[in-house]
């Protein structure tokens, strides 16, 4: 009996592959271009807060790990390693999810800060050239009225 898992065990075990599985879904979403601000802001929301949730969970994966450790000392070899294969297989897709969200974050971070540069640029320049428009339809001064010419030529 010493080499079975506790019931708490399976529960966790469980819940941890639900959560993997889902949050992996979440992640895996294609990533489409886009040059509206508030959906990437809202998600890099659903993505911090999957983030969040990994944190919550790590709880849960540290008891596994260490239940896998108790287990194998006292199991026999065949059982000892049938769970510490589960174990690696989950903590190798944990680690996974862990580091595409750090990933994700960062380049969605990035693009948003390019997005919003490009977005202060545009409104710059449609501005200068609304500006430069508005010069350009101001009547020409008279060809004999050269401080008026100087004038509109240091505008140019």
């Amino acid at each position: 009996f010493d080499s079975l898992p506790p019931a708490h065990y399976k529960e966790t075990m469980s819940t941890i592959l639900v959560w993997i599985q889902q949050a992996e879904t979440k992640v895996s979403m294609p990533q489409v271009a886009v040059a509206e601000y508030e959906i990437m802001e809202q998600r890099l929301r659903e993505l911090k807060a999957l983030q969040s949730s990994l944190q919550e969970q790590q709880k849960g994966l540290n008891y596994l790990n260490i239940t896998v450790e108790d287990m194998s000392r006292k199991a026999p070899a065949e059982v000892s390693q049938r769970y510490r294969s589960e174990i690696e297989v989950i903590l190798s897709r944990w680690k996974k999810l862990s580091t595409q969200l750090v990933e994700h974050c960062q380049k969605l971070e990035e693009l948003m800060t390019k997005l919003q540069r490009f977005q202060n640029d545009t409104k710059t320049l449609k501005k200068w050239m609304a500006e430069v428009d508005v010069f350009l339809k101001e009547e020409w001064p008279a060809l004999g009225d050269s401080e008026a010419l100087e004038k509109q030529l240091e505008q140019c």
